[in-house]
């Protein structure tokens, strides 16, 4: 990241912070004394003009909507190198991911604030607007005159619009995107159908974060038992990576501190229900229930039932990347590797090669919704003990493996492999190795609430410009550590 001295007629004092699409620097305005938050789109992405215009529509977005529960813009610019800029109103006071650090703030201005970020994105709805990824680094502060940093009345302002849309582009022709632990579960399909409802999950997230006990609190309660199953900021503190967010804990939650009132429980639940038709409509709606429930105790209903594991598909995405099954499966050959004999599986091109596990065969026709420049679609396979079960049955393992040279065009491995989190799972460590003739970018998730136990993200970019080759991996329950690393290593993809 190169230092920035100047930025149009502003001097920059230092770095506010930085997220996988921007940095954020305050700068000063010599002329009039004041301080602003400008974020500039980063390097890696300047010439990504999908990106670029997602950037650039965060800027309309504000400037259009000018509202004092918004971070407001001031202008745009763009650097010597061509990279896009907006100069915003810098929010001193810090974001709520910030204030949090430091420790759970007091229950009566935790619901303070939380019925304040539901009025701002209220906001965005009644502009049809979704925002998309509601986290604590994206709710800012901005203190009012003659208060601390502390108080309660300091005005909250929702920032980074980034991935917000309007409601009726935001389809499944739309990015996926999100934060894990604050997504809805919808978002990780292409897909669905993306509205308000969304941004009522990640409100209802906010209020588990801003609410609920800590694993060590004596004081923590289980305000609602489950029932049985029948669900960086722009300004001051950007975003950061979204491999990196804590994922949510929903199994026994949502479990709040001492002195929260009762009907607050139910709001939470009602607000993260798995499906969006048992959520509320937007964010009014949830802040007048959350009204209700801190007025007069637990009067709203709690929603509706949690959907049956069985009917459930994989979250975790593997509805985009569902691949045309064949019912023919492909012959197996025995042939020769360094230090090992192996299975070999193709797909239909034979662009595509995998040593497989010991059992396990091939199938798949072409990597569906995903088409090259020709129009045809790219290369992709499913590898399984049983590949016709392994999507719809979570103890079935197996591999997804797809091979895009359009995609290459458009994504790092990093930053493909970053699009596809996990809202249901624990995220790992993600990781770099070589394996084969390829350098793969690994993500992991474990623990996942639904669909398989663990996936495993991975992507790299293919030997003499064959493409971007991604794999995504539900491991065996029995597998060794190394399982997923083996499995990678005889992956082979060709032009």
């Amino acid at each position: 990241m190169n230092p920035l001295r100047r930025i149009g007629p502003y001097r920059v004092e230092r770095l506010l912070g930085f997220g996988s699409f921007a940095t954020v620097w305050l700068g000063h305005d010599p002329s009039l004394g004041s301080r602003v938050a400008i974020k500039v789109l980063a390097e890696n992405w300047s010439h990504d003009l999908r990106v670029r215009e997602r950037f650039l529509d965060e800027g309309r977005l504000l400037w259009r909507l000018d509202h004092e529960r918004l971070v407001r813009v001031y202008s745009v610019g763009e650097l010597d190198d061509g990279r896009p800029y907006l100069v915003m109103a810098w929010a001193e006071g810090g974001s709520l991911r910030d204030r949090l650090a430091t420790g759970p703030m007091p229950v009566a201005q935790a619901l303070h604030v939380l019925r304040e970020i539901a009025a701002g994105v209220g906001v965005l709805h009644a502009s049809g607007i979704v925002h998309r990824d509601l986290t604590p680094g994206n709710v800012l502060f901005q203190p009012r005159p003659s208060t601390v940093e502390s108080d309660p009345t300091d005005s909250v302002l929702i920032a980074d619009l980034g991935l917000a849309k309007a409601i009726a582009a935001a389809s499944g022709l739309t990015a996926r995107a999100g934060t894990p632990g604050y997504m809805a579960p919808e978002q990780e399909s292409s897909l669905a159908l993306v509205d308000a409802r969304t941004d009522v999950f990640g409100l209802g997230r906010l209020g588990a974060t801003l609410l609920g006990a800590t694993p060590h609190d004596p004081t923590r309660h289980d305000a609602t038992p489950r029932e049985p199953e029948s669900s960086p900021d722009t300004s001051a503190s950007p975003s950061a990576d979204r491999l990196r967010e804590p994922s949510a804990t929903p199994e026994s939650w949502p479990v709040l501190r001492s002195g929260v009132p009762a009907g607050v429980a139910a709001v939470l639940r009602k607000a993260t229900a798995h499906r969006p038709d048992g959520r509320y409509p937007d964010a009014t709606a949830f802040a007048a229930a959350l009204d209700r429930a801190i007025g007069v105790g637990p009067d709203e209903p709690v929603g509706s039932r949690r959907p049956r594991r069985g009917r459930t598909l994989l979250a975790a995405g593997l509805v985009a990347l569902v691949v045309t099954l064949s019912a023919a499966t492909f012959t197996l050959l025995r042939v020769d590797w360094p230090d090992r004999h192996a299975d070999i599986g193709e797909d239909s091109t034979g662009r595509i090669t995998v040593a497989l596990p010991n059992g396990w065969r091939v199938t798949g026709s072409g990597w569906m919704g995903q088409r090259g420049p020709d129009g045809a679609l790219e290369p992709a396979l499913v590898m399984s003990p049983d590949p016709d079960r392994w999507r719809s049955d979570p103890a079935v393992p197996g591999a997804f493996v797809g091979l895009s040279r359009t995609l290459a065009a458009r994504h790092s491995p990093a930053g493909y492999v970053a699009e596809h989190p996990h809202a249901e799972c624990d995220p790992s460590p993600v990781r770099t190795v070589r394996r084969g003739s390829i350098d793969w970018f690994v993500a992991g998730f474990t623990a996942c609430r639904e669909g398989k136990p663990v996936i495993v993200e991975a992507a790299g970019i293919g030997p003499d410009d064959a493409g971007l080759v991604y794999v995504q991996v539900a491991p065996p329950v029995e597998s060794t550590p190394d399982f997923v690393d083996n499995l990678l290593a005889g992956v082979r993809a060709r032009p």
